[in-house]
């Protein structure tokens, strides 16, 4: 595909840098020249400096057959006008915007072909609320994601000793869940992918990705390791766009407090939180973190602007007694370097956000992507469509799919339908080498590297006559 991202900030860099590896045809538009050397240095995409939302830019830009564009600019004003240039000017065919404005959720008609032209709008800052919520109704797991609204959940979780399945092989696993469904995809060893069998054992220490419906996923949970006492107490670090988010949506079930070190902003928090206590200071000072008693605090959540401050403030709040840490960090070297000590969760907003907009520029009918272990491996949802003549897949049993080494199916889920053809329920199936794929379910592929995904795509494509 051809396409131009305008933005080279986090958002816009993380997708162009996936997007590169795919064999893309990437333009990136930015107003720095010196963000866009640095990306055109390390990804070998071509670069416009320029306004984005001039039509002049996106004329140098390719717009004239460019086949999707991806307005991840620091403005949304940019990011709509764009879009509306793009659509009139040069008729582009797709348009995806980053909107951080919650105002447009409320008026979906100014996004429409008549006004703005927004095939798709996406919030990163949303996306990593929701995401870190999950966290919180899973204080055990290290990453909790959902498939087919919701049916399906895949939890990343650390075995810890003592846990019923810690050191036993995985065909114990239904013995201890009899009634349960429940696959496990992936195991990462010292950083390493281990492809699941029935006598693989896990030790204590393996990143262990389960796959179950969203309704048995505590039980499966219990059997990896020890449950932690429910949330109850949390501190949020930093009152920018996503720690308001989040203290918003928690603060009805949660003891709330949020520091913010800035007089204007915290007066603003103040005046739109109703339950949460908002507290003026700076996150790594001691002796503040102690007068609001941080060794009784749940969870700690650092989610300033500045990443080293976030990784600072949690590091002290972990030393002070902090039951838990989540720390927002952007490098990709910084996350893998302290998630697992005194950090308990490190997260990258650009890797966290962006599955949303990789599920509408995967070729097929790809619903999801979820970015997992920092980016290094994807679990996809894809619709299968066609027949067992058209297709590599439908029809077919999984066993004689041509699936590249590293890629398999962890899960399918599958609408059961009445005689009239209203959907009656969906189930969820964990499939074995002989069950046999059908038309329109959705199966979840689980890819130990980001490299994979091309392969697999292909592999669903139907043949042209289906088309």
């Amino acid at each position: 595909m051809k396409i131009i991202i305008l933005g080279a900030g986090q958002v816009g860099a993380s997708v162009a840098e996936n997007l590169a590896s795919e064999a893309n045809d990437i333009t990136l538009v930015d107003t720095s020249p010196d963000s866009l050397g640095v990306l055109r240095d390390r990804l070998e995409v071509r670069t416009v400096c320029g306004n984005a939302a001039s039509p002049s830019v996106l004329r140098e830009a390719g717009a004239n057959d460019a086949d999707l564009l991806i307005a991840v600019t620091q403005s949304d004003q940019t990011n709509l006008c764009a879009c509306r240039i793009a659509k009139v000017i040069f008729n582009l065919p797709t348009r995806i915007a980053r909107l951080r404005s919650t105002d447009y959720v409320d008026y979906p008609e100014l996004l429409d072909e008549t006004n703005f032209a927004v095939d798709f709008s996406i919030c990163p800052e949303q996306v990593v609320t929701d995401y870190i919520k999950r966290l919180i109704a899973f204080p055990e797991a290290l990453q909790v994601l959902e498939f087919a609204g919701g049916v399906l959940s895949l939890i990343c979780v650390c075995a810890f000793e003592g846990g019923p399945l810690v050191g036993h092989p995985l065909k114990a696993l239904k013995f201890h869940l009899p009634n349960v469904e429940v696959r496990i995809a992936a195991i990462y060893r010292n950083g390493v992918p281990i492809i699941p069998q029935g006598d693989t054992i896990i030790v204590p220490g393996d990143e262990v990705f389960c796959l179950a419906a969203s309704v048995h996923i505590r039980q499966v949970m219990r059997e990896l390791r020890r449950s932690d006492k429910p949330m109850r107490r949390i501190m949020i670090a930093g009152g920018g766009n996503i720690g308001f988010r989040l203290a918003r949506s928690i603060e009805a079930d949660y003891h709330v407090k949020i520091l913010e070190a800035r007089q204007e902003r915290a007066e603003l928090l103040a005046s739109q939180l109703s339950r949460a206590l908002v507290l003026r200071g700076d996150s790594t000072d001691e002796k503040l973190l102690e007068a609001e008693g941080i060794d009784e605090t749940d969870l700690f959540v650092a989610l300033t602007n500045d990443e080293e401050d976030n990784i600072m403030s949690a590091l002290v709040a972990k030393r002070m007694g902090a039951r838990r840490t989540l720390a927002l960090i952007n490098r990709k070297s910084y996350v893998d370097l302290v998630q697992g000590g005194p950090i308990d969760i490190a997260i990258s907003p650009a890797h966290t956000s962006i599955g949303t907009l990789l599920a509408h520029v995967r070729r097929g009918d790809v619903v999801a992507v979820h970015s997992l272990r920092r980016g290094a491996a994807e679990a996809l949802e894809i619709i299968a469509h066609g027949s067992r003549k058209d297709s590599k897949v439908v029809g077919r049993p999984i066993e004689e799919i041509p699936f590249p080494k590293g890629a398999t199916i962890g899960a399918i889920v599958r609408e059961v339908k009445r005689e009239d053809g209203r959907v009656l329920r969906r189930e969820v199936i964990m499939p074995h080498h002989d069950t046999v794929i059908e038309e329109n379910d959705h199966v979840i592929v689980f890819c130990t590297h980001k490299n994979l995904v091309r392969k697999v795509e292909k592999v669903f494509q139907v043949g042209f006559h289906f088309l």
